[in-house]
């Protein structure tokens, strides 16, 4: 999954999906993938008129963002269902090693955004997904840097590959890695019982698995442990380090929650930067 030579790239024509596509070019660029552009005709409800907008989607996407990704050797592909679903069989039947989609769209299908089909890209895609919820402050092409890189961890087993993810990320690019884990029940337990004490054990024990997980992988990073709930202290960190990528890790299994859990929902949704979800 790294370096991510297959990058898979779902648009809705959105003026998000533009302004995503800068990222995806950075990344295409800079690891010389091969980029797909995906897009997925949805099936007619019982509103819509009776016309078949397949032929005209096939032309917008031949045009779409042609010029932007000049450069590149661009495979364009249009798909029929549901979008959801057509990505994430496309991107395991094919290996991909990265889906790039913001999280909302305002085009023609409404849809990508968490709780529809980025959430279930999320829950079920097996390779890791990079999401984007501020596109409009997408920089310029030629201001898109990496220098700090953020990655979250909650010292499960998912923690390992991500935290693997996010420090090959931040050597290739020549960035900073900051590692943050937060444990909101220290907080919880000082203001309850009045126990500072309590508080300074808790984060003590958590520096020192954080420590032991950063040195089992041999990587060079900067620690942080916040007696916060998670996604609050996950942004707060990402704002105060002007954190450019945040890396965090799904569930390693299947079930009936899917990969995405209830802290990693929260903390793509208030990321002040984009997010791979490894």
């Amino acid at each position: 999954m790294f370096p991510p030579r297959k990058i898979l790239f779902p648009v809705d024509f959105s003026d998000r999906c533009t302004d995503a596509a800068r990222m995806v070019e950075t990344f295409a660029g800079h690891f010389q993938s091969e980029l797909t552009i995906l897009h997925v005709v949805e099936p007619l409800t019982y509103n819509d008129l009776p016309v078949d907008a397949g032929e005209m989607d096939e032309e917008q996407l031949q045009t779409y963002l042609v010029k932007e990704l000049k450069h590149f050797d661009v495979r364009r592909l249009l798909l029929r269902g549901d979008p959801a679903k057509q990505i994430i069989e496309l991107a395991s039947s094919e290996h991909f090693d990265l889906i790039m989609m913001p999280t909302h769209g305002y085009g023609q299908f409404r849809r990508f955004i968490i709780g529809s089909v980025a959430a279930k890209v999320l829950h079920d895609a097996d390779c890791p997904v990079w999401t984007g919820v501020h596109m409009e402050n997408v920089p310029r092409l030629e201001d898109i840097s990496f220098r700090k890189i953020v990655c979250a961890v909650d010292l499960k087993e998912q923690s390992c590959r991500a935290l693997r993810w996010a420090a090959r990320f931040a050597s290739e690019f020549g960035a900073n890695l900051k590692v943050v884990h937060a444990i909101p029940s220290a907080k919880e337990t000082a203001d309850l019982y009045g126990y500072e004490e309590a508080m300074q054990g808790l984060k003590a024990a958590a520096i020192r698995r954080l420590e032991g997980l950063v040195e089992s992988i041999q990587v060079q990073a900067e620690i942080s442990v916040i007696a916060e709930e998670v996604p609050q202290a996950v942004r707060a960190t990402v704002e105060r380090v002007r954190g450019d990528l945040l890396v965090i890790g799904r569930s390693v299994e299947n079930g009936v929650l899917g990969r995405l859990r209830t802290n990693a929902y929260s903390i793509i949704r208030q990321s002040p930067c984009p997010v791979i979800s490894v």
